[in-house]
């Protein structure tokens, strides 16, 4: 009698121990259904950076530099925006992305930061040319201190973006040959904090 009641606790638990978990991973798909990521709107921060940018009138410095030379040249106020236009599309934010990207968030403490870090779920569609990019907030003010994209051309070539807010931001074109060797073709700096 003793190992039939000992046997039929032992089911009832496995039983009731394993619905339990059914419910849970039910729950959770639920909750992941319901549940959409909130990506940082990168491509409204940029846009807003210009906005600031043309409404106190700063006409900014771009450098280019190529094949170790380096010019420099005042950028008129309405020509800001074709200057990084190749980082304004696609529309970073969480309306169209967020089906081929994935937002990890860390506090990275070695540059006081609370990174945002996206990356791609799987294989991304030929016609989606942006790779990755980072968003890194000060932790005491919660502003956005930077923002580093990567898109990727055709011909083996890639495009690099570093904005530093209310400061400057970088476009740096980097090309692989086929033996898998890369070199900076242009490095373009555009500066409005003077």
């Amino acid at each position: 009698m003793k190992y039939i009641v000992i046997t039929f606790l032992s089911i009832s638990v496995f039983v009731s121990c394993n619905q339990g978990k059914k419910e849970t991973k039910d729950n959770k798909a639920v909750v992941a259904d319901t549940v959409q990521q909130k990506f940082f709107p990168v491509t409204a921060f940029i846009k807003g950076e210009i906005f600031e940018i043309k409404s106190k009138g700063i006409n900014p410095l771009l450098y280019t530099t190529q094949n170790n030379h380096t010019d420099s040249v005042w950028v008129k106020i309405e020509n800001i925006d074709s200057a990084v236009s190749e980082f304004l599309h696609p529309v970073i934010d969480s309306v169209n992305l967020t089906n081929l990207f994935t937002e990890k968030s860390f506090l990275d403490q070695t540059i006081n930061t609370i990174t945002f870090t996206y990356e791609a779920k799987g294989p991304l569609p030929d016609s989606m040319k942006l790779r990755h990019w980072d968003v890194y907030l000060d932790p005491e003010t919660q502003k956005v201190k930077r923002v580093y994209l990567v898109k990727e051309l055709d011909g083996g070539k890639m495009l690099q973006l570093t904005w530093l807010s209310n400061q400057w931001c970088k476009i740096v074109s980097i090309s692989t040959n086929k033996e898998g060797v890369s070199k900076v073709d242009k490095e373009t700096k555009l500066t409005w904090d003077f």
